[in-house]
Order: C-alpha cells, then structure tokens, then sequence
C-alpha cells in the first residue's frame, strides 16, 4: 500500500475498532460489579420471590456472565439497547429524548470556547511577545491557573451562589430562555477556555519568532494581515488537535455540570439510573459518551493527517 495518508487511516481505523470493542467489554463489566439485585430494585422489597425469579430469567440475569455478555453484544448489534429496569421504556427512546440537550450544551460550550480561547490567546502572545508587559503574562497565567484549579462542580455551584442566589439574575433551573443556558454554559466552558487560551498563546508564540513572520512585519504590514492571515492560520493545527479533544471532553464532561443545574441532559439519566440500578440505561449512556469520545479523536486524527502531512511520517 503506497498511498500514505490511506494506510494512516487504516491503522486510526483499527485502533478505533479494538478502543470500541474494549469500550463495549468495560461497560458490560462495570454493571457487573455493582452489588445488589437490579431486579429486586426496580420490583421494590414487596415484590413476590416468583415475580423476581420471573423477572431475572426475562432479562437473562439468570445466566452465566459470559452468556450474558453475548445477549449484550447481540442487541448493541442489532441497535437494541434494552428496556429501563424502572420504566419499562426501551433505551434508545430515554437516550433520544436526553442526548439533544446534553449535545446542545456541549456544541454551544465548544462554539463559545473558541470564540474566546482563540482570540484571547493570540491576543496575550502579541501583547507579551518577547518579555514586553510582564504583568498582563502574569495576570493571564494566575487568572487561567486558578479557572483550571477549580473543579466544575465548585465553579457551577459558585456560579449559581453569585448569580442565581445573591444576585437573582439568572435562573437556577430549567432549559427554556437563553438565559437558561447562561450559568451551565459558563461552569463547562471554563476549565477549556483557560486550556485552549494557553495553547494558544504558546504556539502563537512560536509563530510570531519564524523568519517568515519577521519579513512580514519588516514590510510594515497592516496588523489585521499580520496576524489573522498570517499567523492565525499556522496555530490552527495544534487548536484543531486540541479542540477536538475538548469537543469530547465537553459531551462527557456536562454530566456534572448537568446535575447542578438539573439540565435534561443524559448526566442526569445516568446520575438518576446508577442508583437504581438500571444497568441497561448505564450502559447505554456510558458506552454513547465513550464512543463519541473515540469518534471525535478519530476524525481529528484524519484532519490533521489532510492539514498537516509531517503527522504522516514513517506511514509510506
């Protein structure tokens, strides 16, 4: 095979297929070691022993693990996830009408990350370029290492003190109105703004000292030329990467975020079933959010196989 991006995707491709069938083998024995009777939790402590038994043998709870795991498989195969222990409902109708706002958060906390990210890195590299204003540098650094030393938990429950409580500005709860979205949007996107504004800076940086960029700015160049044309697009390739990774990060991520604010999202499906017990639904949403994760790794990884060719390499 001569083609070298063509034999790039081809191994991505593999590695995609072991990472999801590990993926599928850790959900299903992840269940299995939680303790308690799953069935004997969604029936209550009054049920009759004979409806349990019943119960047990309908969902193939009954069965050797091994044989289990293969009714797993089997249903992932023909796109049947399970019905909820508790609602009766068929997975895949619960994971529906949950994973749009869970996706919606995360797309809108991706888009508002880059928006600031991108510009607020460029921007200090710029204003820091070689030593100058040592003061902004520090402040940018103390400002980002605190946001990222606060877990999300604490910063969403921060923000709903300050602005939710004390202030009485935005609501606490729900997810109609953009305002609803202000405060979840906020507690996500922190920690990967400060992420990807210091990425930014440094490559920025790295940018800004090439002999190119040094003839550039000898010939007196506007600054919107010198900096969005011409070093812009050259950090790109390491914003891609990154980003990609806080893309999945986000899908993941809002499952905490989701409980603080009670969004109706799939982090709070799963807070709700782990408890419960309701294997089928955690497995389900677990396995969603691993798979989007390897997903998005992938197309990343194929990206920047197209935007850069030095990631191909020793693939010839």
């Amino acid at each position: 095979m001569r083609h070298p991006w063509l034999r790039f995707a081809l191994r991505r491709a593999a590695g995609f297929a072991v990472s999801l069938a590990v993926l599928v083998t850790v959900t299903f024995l992840i269940t299995q070691l939680v303790p308690g009777d799953p069935v004997r939790a969604s029936l209550g402590p009054t049920a009759p022993a004979s409806l349990v038994q019943e119960r047990r043998a309908a969902l193939h709870l009954d069965e050797p693990v091994p044989r289990q795991f293969l009714y797993y498989v089997e249903g992932l195969l023909s796109g049947d996830f399970g019905r909820s222990f508790t609602s009766g409902r068929p997975v895949a109708e619960v994971i529906a009408d949950r994973f749009p706002m869970t996706l919606r958060l995360a797309l809108a906390a991706f888009v508002l990350t880059l928006l600031v990210a991108v510009p607020l890195g460029t921007a200090i590299a710029v204003l820091t370029r070689g030593g100058r204003r040592p003061g902004a540098e520090k402040s940018f650094s103390l400002a980002t290492g605190f946001v990222l030393s606060v877990p999300e938990y604490l910063m969403a429950t921060a923000l709903v003190a300050l602005f939710a409580v004390t202030l009485d500005w935005l609501p606490i709860t729900g997810s109609s109105g953009w305002t609803a979205y202000v405060l979840p949007l906020a507690a996500v996107s922190a920690a990967p703004i400060a992420v990807l504004a210091r990425i930014t800076r440094v490559e920025t940086l790295k940018v800004l000292d090439q002999e190119y960029m040094r003839v550039a700015r000898g010939k007196r160049l506007p600054r919107r030329l010198l900096y969005v044309r011409h070093a812009l697009p050259n950090t790109l390739t390491a914003t891609l990467t990154v980003g990609g990774m806080l893309l999945a990060g986000l899908v993941a991520g809002t499952v905490i975020v989701e409980n603080v604010f009670s969004w109706p999202g799939l982090g709070t499906a799963i807070v709700e079933a782990i408890p419960q017990k309701n294997y089928p639904l955690v497995q389900a949403i677990a396995l969603l959010l691993g798979t989007i994760v390897l997903l998005v790794n992938f197309v990343v990884d194929m990206l920047l196989a197209r935007l850069d060719p030095r990631s191909l390499i020793g693939e010839s």
